[in-house]
């Protein structure tokens, strides 16, 4: 039987250079898989199952934990550059040459490391609320971060709620409902990420904020970017740099929304997505 909902896909790893990498996989099986790379902090409980669900409807889908996260082996490195090795040693060892990639901020950064130094690896490409290397305020991350986190502790909510989401009725009602989304899954739940981990991501990423533009023109293959209008923590304008600088990619910016507008138009975002990387 094909398990196609996400919070009942089976926990899985698979050691490979010396260390071990956590997964979870659904869908049906066969042809191009979908790797799914994910956001800062997060684990493999951190992703909206309404978009894993409706992709893994017709495709066969991949979550993992990078290396020093969750279940995963192993430390974060320094730079986002190694986490793309990392991953790329967990993709070839699955046995897989071609993948397609959907990825949400820090994910899509390593993401686009990955393609960089691998272009025939990924057909179909999805970066949602990201951004370049080098990219305009991507290094002010850890500050906006720290931010959210003290005021989501004063007023005991997660922090998803606050750097994902706008603050208005409408954004804080998206919040909670992406919140009790990820709690669907109730058993066999992952490991919550170290503060060490945590710390070295934010290093990463303030690094790849601050170093040379990555030539991007190396990935011909079909390209969706998507974000919410008002990211204040990957600023909307470089889902709009991405775009200038991946020829023939389509973008798309929802209204009224932050850095998890996916999250917040998933009804809309989903079948889009699918249907993309259907094509």
């Amino acid at each position: 039987m094909t398990i196609t909902s996400y919070a009942q896909a089976p926990a899985s790893s698979i050691t490979a250079g010396g260390e071990t990498f956590a997964y979870r996989e659904l869908g049906p099986k066969g042809g191009i898989p979908v790797v799914f790379f994910v956001h800062l902090a997060a684990t493999l409980d951190n992703w909206d199952p309404r978009i894993v669900d409706a992709i893994a409807a017709n495709r066969h889908v991949i979550t993992f934990d990078q290396l020093g996260v969750g279940a995963s082996s192993g430390a974060f490195p320094d730079t986002l550059e190694a986490a793309a090795d990392d991953a790329y040693t967990f993709i070839t060892a699955l046995g897989y040459d071609r993948i397609d990639v959907f990825s949400f901020s820090m994910g899509g950064m390593i993401a686009q490391d990955l393609i960089v130094k691998h272009p025939g690896l990924v057909r179909r490409l999805v970066l949602t609320g990201t951004g370049p290397r080098g990219g305009k305020d991507i290094d002010k991350v850890a500050g906006t971060t720290y931010w959210d986190i003290l005021r989501a502790t004063l007023t005991r909510a997660d922090p998803k709620e606050f750097l994902f989401f706008n603050r208005d009725a409408v954004g804080k009602q998206a919040g909670k409902d992406f919140v009790k989304r990820l709690g669907e899954r109730t058993e066999d739940r992952d490991k919550a990420i170290s503060t060490k981990a945590f710390q070295t991501q934010l290093k990463a990423i303030k690094a790849y904020g601050r170093s040379a533009p990555s030539n991007l023109s190396v990935f011909t293959g079909p390209t969706l970017i998507a974000n919410g209008d008002h990211d204040r923590m990957v600023p909307t304008e470089l889902s709009r740099d991405l775009q200038r600088r991946i020829a023939g990619s389509e973008l798309i910016i929802y209204p009224n929304s932050g850095h998890g507008g996916v999250f917040q138009y998933h009804e809309e975002f989903a079948p889009a997505a699918a249907e993309f990387l259907a094509e």
